[in-house]
């Protein structure tokens, strides 16, 4: 009763809602389908907010910013998933013709008065946007806040959410394209009303006022018409009603005028001043109601439009040929009406239909000038063209926006024009006169070049010139500026003039700059990459092989574990700790001295500085305790420690990259042994590497040769001891090295393609021997384990190719369980959900193996769909009473889930037993049988379940 009496006096509550989950790459969602509408709900409004990181879910009230309010409730959530704060934009246009409707459009208006956050103060309001409402917010890491938005109108058409910088970029980006199609509009609208004035037949005025129509829809559509004056949101439905029906008037005017309706029959006269008459009376009706004006001259354009496709056809099976030479614009304004119609209706919905349009409508414009020119001006004084071949070329240097460059070499004279002088901050003419004037004012690099160039020029009498070089501006800063000339001769063949184009390019030259330097640099560090550190080291070697005093030292630096650093405290901080590595190791070299970052946690040394073997070892262990400084981050100390290995110049014709390798298999040695280590390279390093590349090769050709085994470890029920199923393990016994191990051949797989043919081995191997012991010994209710690697989990044709090894041996899939480790999942948490989803429908379970060893192992018990974990080795061994404690958490947790368990590693009966008492399943050790070939399990089969064929 105290709830209901609470809700009865509190107003209208609204339920809670799901937040759209946002990350640090989303730059622009759309909030519209999210985001719930609340009409007529008073000023007082209730919200139940969506469950925070806590699960909690709150109840917030809003009020209106005025009592007039309507009552109109937008509600919408947002959730940062990342681990870093995030700046967005709200954005609701006031208008879009998507959606507006035909009958009693939406014309736009102000769409939200405010927002207000479940927490926090309310938004602030963006003044940038004139045509949107723009509020800005702020989500911290893991929060969920809902946010209610204060309405002008129950409708909102639509609500994005923008990265600060993409919603300024996207703006930006209408910007050109809306100034090329007014100015073209605007010059269309001109052109026309001076050729009337030039011309003064009645297709042109026609055109032209039709022309002038389109001009002021795309200027109120475009935003331009605010720009010139002030226009508040409830004038500019009454403007943009007034040129929809400015633009049907013209439509109707054209192509009365055009096709001289009149000479057809008086009739259409009079119901063509009827419909203008009407289109007039639209104007009055748009300052009183703009969507009663705006749908009826939507209707007329449309009317019109199909109007002119019955005189069309009839005037051209009449052989009029106004009407067949207006076939093609005609056909352009159906198009643009069928497109402008599914618009309307919503049926189309992208961001780029709306200026589209817009555009559109000034082709159709230009399509007409056209036609009405060719009939205008038929056999007239215009056939040379409306201009000559100077005025032309004249026009299009100024729409090119370059600066002439005059030197009249007679009078040696230089002249710019525009003058150039204020763009480099100087007073004008400045730069007009003799030539010699520039050189003070050019880079000194580049003065004798500048000079040269123009000697030359003059001596050869020919050839252009194109030439880039740098002038000093007033501020002190240089301008690259590109000079494209050619020579003018005289009679006498001497050059008397030197004119062409220069233009500033310092933009072009700094992104140039930048290119190449990201190029041969990293983008974290600054440092030189790889490729920029060889380049060097072979400087060196040079230098070493002339210079005996030079003896270049290379070093290779990889952080121990660093990894780990990435995965428990993010990329961010991880970055943040190889930018103070890289100071720190930078205030250890010499300028001589090369740091580079080659690859993710690698670093590369080029010592030049320090010749003596005492001095390298030296540095090499100030680097070393450098790097396990304490760091300082977030009040705790991050210790890091590194393999460091090293390798010496000494002999000619030495080749960089065999340097790089050296001391790189130096830096793994020091890795094998342990890390934390400073190891110089030794020749017996090299065959290290061989060894692998040896083993590669030999497990390659083993099963290509099906040299590989597979051997089966039982899986018992702890309760009766009985078979319950096995773990399929390889095995390979090379004819050589005898039997080489998993751990040694497996990580070597691992680093090649090798281990997604291994995998699918040892599947279809497992799923023939399964099918054997069916086929022998009857239907046995046992199931097959067989792991699955990280490299077979993100292969995305994983699922067709597990059910299509499990379906050519016509196992059941239910018998199989596929095994794989917390670690696999993390690598690519989605990929592998999507994955494992599709197995499990396909009936195939499920197994976490190593259970317990993760630090994610219970959010990823719920969240995938595992059927069963094995509880890791290290826990069952575990005999203190906290391994037991813990071992029985797992145990009643996987029964709740209503999942098996299985325990690896059982040393004793005793353990067997207190296993089952706690509720495991299944135990797998070598108390219950070592692995054993395929025909060893047969007989097992046979002798476990001897009634199986017979029944």
């Amino acid at each position: 009763m105290l709830a209901l009496c609470l809700v009865l006096f509190t107003g209208p509550t609204a339920m809670a809602i799901e937040p759209v989950k946002i990350s640090r790459d989303d730059t622009a969602l759309d909030l519209t389908a999210t985001t719930e509408i609340y009409k007529r709900r008073g000023e007082a409004f209730q919200v139940s907010t969506a469950a925070g990181a806590d699960g909690i879910v709150r109840r917030i009230e809003v009020r209106a910013s005025s009592p007039q309010h309507s009552g109109d409730w937008a509600v919408f959530a947002l959730a940062n998933v990342t681990d870093e704060q995030i700046d967005r934009l709200i954005v609701a246009p006031h208008f879009r013709l998507v959606g507006s409707g035909l009958l009693w459009p939406d014309l736009g208006s102000t769409r939200i008065l405010g927002i207000t956050p479940s927490e926090g103060f309310a938004l602030d309001r963006v003044e940038e946007g004139s045509e949107d409402d723009v509020f800005r917010i702020t989500l911290n890491p893991g929060s969920v806040i809902t946010f209610v938005a204060e309405l002008a109108a129950p409708d909102l058409p639509q609500i994005y959410l923008w990265e600060p910088e993409a919603y300024k970029d996207t703006v930006n980006a209408y910007t050109l394209y809306r100034g090329i199609v007014l100015g073209i509009a605007g010059l269309l609208a001109v052109f026309l009303t001076i050729l009337f004035v030039v011309k003064g037949t009645s297709m042109l005025p026609a055109t032209a006022a039709l022309a002038w129509a389109v001009l002021a829809y795309v200027s109120v559509d475009f935003g331009f018409l605010s720009k010139l004056i002030s226009v508040t949101p409830g004038d500019e439905r009454i403007w943009r009603a007034g040129t929809e029906v400015l633009l049907a008037t013209g439509l109707v005017v054209f192509l009365f005028t055009y096709l001289n309706l009149n000479r057809w029959h008086t009739n259409l006269s009079y119901v063509t001043v009827a419909w203008i008459l009407g289109l007039g009376g639209l104007f009055a009706v748009a300052i009183y109601d703009p969507p009663v004006a705006s749908g009826i001259a939507r209707i007329s354009f449309a009317t019109t439009a199909l109007a002119g496709v019955a005189l069309i056809t009839y005037l051209g099976f009449n052989r009029y040929d106004r009407a067949v030479m207006l076939i093609p614009t005609w056909a352009l304004i159906l198009c643009w009406l069928f497109g402008a119609w599914i618009t309307v209706t919503g049926q189309l919905a992208n961001d780029i239909v709306q200026p589209a349009l817009g555009g559109g409508l000034v082709l159709i414009v230009l399509l007409m000038g056209f036609t009405v020119m060719q009939h205008a001006f038929a056999g007239g004084a215009y056939q040379q063209g409306l201009f000559s071949d100077m005025e032309r070329q004249a026009m299009a240097l100024a729409g090119s926006g370059d600066t002439v460059w005059d030197w009249d070499v007679t009078r040696d004279r230089v002249v710019t024009s525009p003058d150039m002088s204020p763009q480099l901050g100087l007073s004008p003419g400045s730069l007009a006169g003799p030539a010699r004037i520039w050189l003070p004012r050019i880079h000194a690099d580049d003065r004798d070049r500048f000079r040269t160039t123009l000697d030359v020029l003059l001596e050869h009498r020919k050839g252009r010139l194109n030439h880039q070089f740098r002038m000093r501006a007033e501020d002190g800063h240089y301008h690259w500026m590109a000079l494209r000339a050619r020579p003018v001769l005289g009679s006498n063949g001497e050059v008397i003039r030197c004119v062409g184009t220069i233009i500033d390019v310092t933009e072009q030259k700094n992104s140039e700059d930048r290119l190449l330097h990201d190029a041969v640099h990293d983008n974290l560090t600054g440092l030189p990459n790889r490729q920029l550190f060889l380049d060097r080291l072979q400087t060196m070697i040079s230098m070493a092989e002339r210079i005996p005093n030079v003896r270049p030292s290379v070093f290779m630096i990889d952080i121990d574990r660093f990894k780990l650093v990435n995965d428990k405290l993010g990329m961010s901080v991880g970055d943040t700790i190889l930018l103070a590595l890289t100071r720190r190791l930078k205030r250890l070299l010499k300028p001589q001295d090369t740091l580079a970052r080659i690859s993710g946690d690698q670093f590369g040394l080029v010592l030049v500085s320090e010749q003596d073997a005492d001095k390298v070892a030296a540095l090499a262990e100030a680097i070393s305790k450098a790097i396990s400084a304490p760091i300082d981050f977030a009040g705790q100390d991050i210790r890091l420690t590194a393999s460091i290995g090293v390798v010496t110049w000494v002999e000619n014709n030495a080749v960089p990259e065999d340097l790089v390798k050296d001391a790189e298999l130096a830096m793994y040695q020091a890795k094998r042994f342990g890390g934390n280590r400073i190891e110089p390279f030794r020749p017996a390093f090299r065959t290290v590497g061989s060894d692998r590349q040896r083993l590669e090769s030999d497990l390659r050709r083993a099963l290509e040769r099906r040299e590989l085994t597979l051997v089966y470890q039982p899986i018992v029920e702890l309760k009766d001891a009985e078979i319950a199923g096995f773990e399929a393990l390889l095995r390979w016994e090379d004819p050589k090295r005898g039997t080489v191990p998993p751990s040694e051949f497996i990580p070597v797989a691992e680093t090649s393609d090798l281990i997604l043919e291994l995998g699918m081995y040892a599947l279809k191997q497992a799923a023939d021997d399964l099918a054997q012991w069916q086929e022998t010994v009857g239907e046995i209710p046992v199931f097959m384990s067989v792991n699955l690697s990280s490299a077979q989990l993100l292969k995305s044709d994983l699922c067709n190719d597990v059910i299509k090894a499990i379906s050519a041996s016509r196992c059941d899939p239910s018998r199989f369980r596929l095994e794989l480790t917390e670690t696999l999942v993390m690598h690519n948490p989605q990929q592998a959900l999507m994955t494992l989803s599709r197995l499990s429908e396909a009936g195939i379970g499920l197994t976490l193996d190593d259970f317990g060893t993760g630090h994610s192992s219970l959010a990823y018990l719920t969240r995938f769909p595992f059927r069963t974990i094995k509880i890791d080795r290290s826990l069952v061994i575990d005999q203190s009473e906290k391994g037991g404690i813990l071992i029985r958490s797992i145990v009643d947790l996987a029964n709740k889930l209503d999942m098996k368990v299985v325990a690896e590693g059982v040393v004793s009966e005793d353990d067997a037993l207190k296993l089952s008492e706690m509720g495991c399943d299944y135990g797998q050790s070598f108390l219950f049988g070592p692995p054993i070939g395929a025909e060893s399990v047969q007989k097992l089969l046979k002798e476990r379940f001897p009634i199986s064929k017979s029944s």
